[in-house]
């Protein structure tokens, strides 16, 4: 069983995406722990609405690679446009960040809102 942390966000309808998001994952993830949801400014893109960003963290049987395909296919189900610039708007973002403890996506060191989510679910930084 693999544990993970996943960070939500989005900036279009965040009050009914974020929830749908976390819905789907519970369909087929064993939901463990859901962090509080924060505001956050947006970054490279500023010219856009304020962010609602969070973490859930599941188990699951999958592999790293079926995880992120997953996710990826539930980005596309709530409407994520691909097309957009790369900080731009979006329905929903959903971004493995805690692969069985260890860090797998750089933008944690980066981001207090990331670090703080993932705190909030129990995870420490070893090292």
């Amino acid at each position: 069983m693999n544990t993970c942390i996943i960070g939500i966000g989005s900036n279009i309808e965040a009050e009914a995406h974020i929830p749908r998001a976390i819905e789907l994952i519970g369909r087929d993830c064993k939901i463990l722990k859901i962090s509080k949801m924060m505001k956050t400014k947006p970054i490279g893109y500023t010219n856009q609405a304020d962010f609602t960003n969070g973490a859930v963290k599941i188990e699951t049987n999958w592999s790293r690679r079926e995880l992120n395909l997953y996710l990826k296919k539930i980005e596309d189900q709530l409407g994520r446009d691909r097309t957009q610039i790369k900080f731009g708007p979006r329905t929903i973002d959903l971004d493995l960040m805690i692969w069985n403890g260890q860090v797998v996506d750089q933008d944690y060191y980066t981001r207090d809102f990331l670090r703080q989510s993932a705190a909030e679910l129990g995870f420490k930084e070893s090292g």
